[in-house]
């Protein structure tokens, strides 16, 4: 959890941002989660009463505090959403929930707040196609199950093929990857086939998860990604998003390097790209 925190002040120490550049999420409409997540699932979290095997599965002991939190998240993908739509790009510094499901959690991820954001920019007619870009090293299971007949939504998950989740569900795209895949490969695969999904689909809105797990140094990632890689291939995304003026909403995602140093400034390259390519 200390990444957030410590992402947060790398940005303003190194004046990547200031603090003009970030916000405060404000409270969640029940009106937007419900579009995603069951009435019943969410009031099993607010009233704490999941059974202890859904907890064991979400990994974190349930509290009020956690629920909060994720909402907070959530919330700020939303207002996220808002603003990408007025200056084409957006972060949101935690996020990148996509292990949460209809109606349970798992992997450390209660709302899914990538989904509930594309539901919300539907709902409200502010996009009529978006495409999920989903490239943390672990497949989007959540994301994929919550979309799986949803025509106005496509979810593209590039991820570790032998990696968690162990059984997956199917995205309308799934590439997985080799273990110890290199960046010349990685960013070769991705070169090739985003451009090509984005004339396909058509989309209106992307929604990108730019997890920094495919790093070698990843304690739970299995690729072998580096620094440069992982910062070429969040350049290419951004500058495509960009030269295509297609509004982009970026969630962080899993980052697990021993060293948390490796993190920030993994996590902070997409900042860093971001700020270049837009402002």
């Amino acid at each position: 959890m200390s990444k957030y925190e410590l992402l947060h002040q790398q940005l303003l120490l190194e004046g990547t941002c200031s603090e003009e550049n970030f916000f405060v999420p404000g409270p969640l409409n029940d009106e937007h989660v419900f579009a995603v997540h069951t009435s019943e699932y969410v009031a099993s979290l607010r009233n704490l009463t999941l059974d202890k095997k859904a907890i064991r599965k979400i990994g974190f002991p349930l509290s009020t505090k956690l629920v909060e939190r994720e909402e907070c998240i959530t919330q700020g993908t939303i207002e996220g959403c808002k603003y990408a739509l007025q200056h084409g790009i957006a972060m949101n510094i935690a996020g990148g929930t996509h292990h949460a499901y209809t109606d349970r959690g798992e992997a450390f991820c209660l709302f899914n707040d990538q989904a509930v954001g594309a539901k919300y920019l539907l709902a409200k007619g502010k996009a009529k196609k978006i495409l999920m870009v989903d490239l943390d090293v672990h497949q989007g299971n959540g994301t994929a199950e919550i979309f799986q007949n949803d025509p106005d939504v496509f979810t593209f998950s590039m991820h570790g093929g032998k990696n968690y989740p162990f059984k997956k569900e199917v995205s309308d795209l799934d590439i997985g990857l080799d273990d110890g895949t290199e960046d010349e490969q990685y960013l070769s695969k991705i070169k090739e086939i985003l451009p090509e999904l984005i004339e396909t689909e058509k989309p209106d809105f992307i929604f990108y998860l730019s997890g920094v797990d495919i790093l070698a140094t990843d304690k739970l990632g299995r690729l072998g990604c580096t620094l440069e890689g992982c910062k070429e291939r969040d350049r290419f995304v951004l500058q495509t998003c960009k030269d295509l003026g297609i509004p982009v909403q970026v969630s962080m995602g899993g980052g697990y390097s021993p060293d948390i140093k490796i993190i920030i400034e993994a996590h902070a390259n997409t900042f860093r790209m971001a700020q270049e390519i837009y402002f």
